[in-house]
């Protein structure tokens, strides 16, 4: 049997009855205990404004990888603003960073997409890129597509959306139904939307190791590579509205 319990909790009310050293100030922090097979396990969200807190910034500059997404009001870049950032490393803990309208910097985020030492993973990276740039004038470097890569290593199907790939490669079904929504009601966001836009993040990094895995066993992964190496360009482009320019 599988259960899971969720509350919020802040660490000045808290910090007398519960092990802190995990919990961070300033931003909002859900624990979630589940219990799968008899065991259980801990996971933590934090939530922020505009950037990151200075502890978080510490924790995800020491990780190998970041798997980052984004969520905005619509698709096109300019006039659809950036709303959310989800950042989520290689131990599972987890951001989502609201952007409030006019905000145009996040000083910290931007020094953790720009290092180079550090992996940044995306599904669908073209749009994530673009929007990170031309909202917060962010330059990420070191990328991997888990889309760009799926369609490399998984060529024995067309299904290469984040659902099919993690339930194919992982076996965990993910809700999409809040992809289409009001992102821009920062204050409001519902659970379904927090619990959509973490697990957007949670499973990206277990993802790429699997399709890096087929993508050398197949001798994909240096290809690969120089595609996650053009996606800079591509976003560009497409934040210039410049559009199939490769095609005849």
């Amino acid at each position: 049997m599988n259960f899971y319990l969720e509350f919020c909790i802040n660490r000045s009310t808290f910090s007398e009855n519960l092990n802190t050293n995990n919990l961070l100030s300033v931003c909002t922090k859900k624990i979630v205990l589940k219990m799968i097979k008899n065991e259980i396990y801990s996971e933590e969200i934090s939530f922020c404004e505009n950037d990151l807190t200075e502890e978080l910034f510490k924790a995800y500059k020491s990780s190998k990888y970041l798997a980052v997404d984004t969520e905005a009001m619509g698709l096109y870049h300019g006039r659809d603003r950036l709303c959310l950032v989800q950042i989520c490393n290689e131990s599972n803990l987890i951001s989502c960073i609201k952007i409030e309208i006019g905000n145009r910097k996040a000083a910290r985020i931007q020094n953790l997409l720009e290092d180079n030492k550090i992996m940044k993973i995306f599904h669908y990276a073209r749009f994530d890129v673009a929007a990170l740039k031309c909202n917060l004038t962010i330059e990420t470097h070191n990328i991997f597509c888990t889309k760009i890569a799926s369609k490399l290593a998984r060529t024995y199907t067309n299904k290469h959306g984040l659902k099919d790939l993690i339930n194919e490669l992982l076996g965990i079904e993910l809700d999409k139904s809040s992809q289409s929504s009001d992102w821009g009601n920062e204050d409001n966001l519902s659970q379904d939307q927090l619990n959509y836009a973490a697990n957007d993040v949670k499973y990206l990094i277990k993802a790429m190791e699997k399709l890096t895995l087929i993508l050398k066993r197949e001798k994909r992964y240096e290809i690969a590579q120089k595609c996650f190496t053009a996606i800079p360009i591509h976003s560009e482009l497409d934040i210039q509205n410049f559009i199939n320019i490769f095609e005849h």
